[in-house]
């Protein structure tokens, strides 16, 4: 049980602090936001819900520059101030942007939020697990070795839930009649939006897929459930 200890403070730990992000995040939310009211974005998110039997879906505006969405812990939907002038400037479209918002429901309907509150509880203990574990045999770079094994792990997790929270969309947007054209286009364009390089670092070690991958999961889905039933 003592050897157990540390272990378990280090979840202790972690559960409060991410608690402490949570009510942090919260509180910067509700201060730099305002709900979303364009008229030709109410429409299709209005369509969206109507595909899956949701009175509304309300989206905010969260008062920041860089080019993102969000599904906050407590189940609330974002699109950043930054995304939206791209929509008003007409470098994205009111469909693309619609499908950040399906992109963002679908974290919250697959419980991304309370997911990554026990894999990052989890990530501490094992990361400290392995710390003490290694450091016996490699001494004062055991425990930088832990920490990058998961952030590996880390990096793979995001990556999948991105890819459910892809899934998600792609069938919330061929339910509404969108269609997929535009949540693919926005992944064409996203690298320019962003000012990110194509191509930059290890794709295995980034939080979210590459957009060739991430379109084509897309027309994967679509295909298979387009396709008319045989006989």
């Amino acid at each position: 049980m003592l050897r157990l200890t540390p272990i378990l403070l280090v979840v202790l730990y972690a559960l409060v602090v991410y608690r402490l992000s949570v009510w942090r995040t919260g509180r910067e939310l509700d201060a730099r936001s305002t709900e979303l009211a364009d008229p030709v974005l109410r429409r299709l998110t209005e369509r969206m819900a109507a595909a899956v039997d949701l009175p509304r879906i309300r989206v905010h505006i969260y008062e920041i520059s860089p080019i993102n969405g969000l599904a906050a812990p407590d189940g609330r939907i974002f699109i950043t101030r930054g995304f939206h002038d791209a929509y008003r400037r007409g470098e994205v479209t009111a469909e693309e942007l619609a499908s950040v918002i399906a992109h963002e429901l679908g974290h919250v309907a697959l419980g991304h939020s309370r997911r990554r509150m026990i894999d990052f509880s989890g990530q501490n203990a094992v990361r400290t697990a392995l710390a003490l574990l290694l450091n016996r045999f490699l001494p004062g770079i055991g425990a930088v070795l832990a920490a990058f094994l998961t952030s590996l792990v880390a990096a793979r997790m995001s990556r999948v839930d991105e890819y459910e929270a892809d899934a998600y969309a792609t069938a919330l947007m061929l339910a509404s009649g969108i269609g997929t054209a535009p949540q693919k286009s926005l992944f064409r364009k996203l690298e320019a939006l962003t000012g990110g390089m194509p191509g930059a670092g290890a794709a295995w070690l980034l939080s979210h897929p590459v957009a060739d991958k991430r379109i084509a999961a897309i027309e994967a889905n679509e295909a298979r459930w387009t396709a008319a039933p045989e006989g």
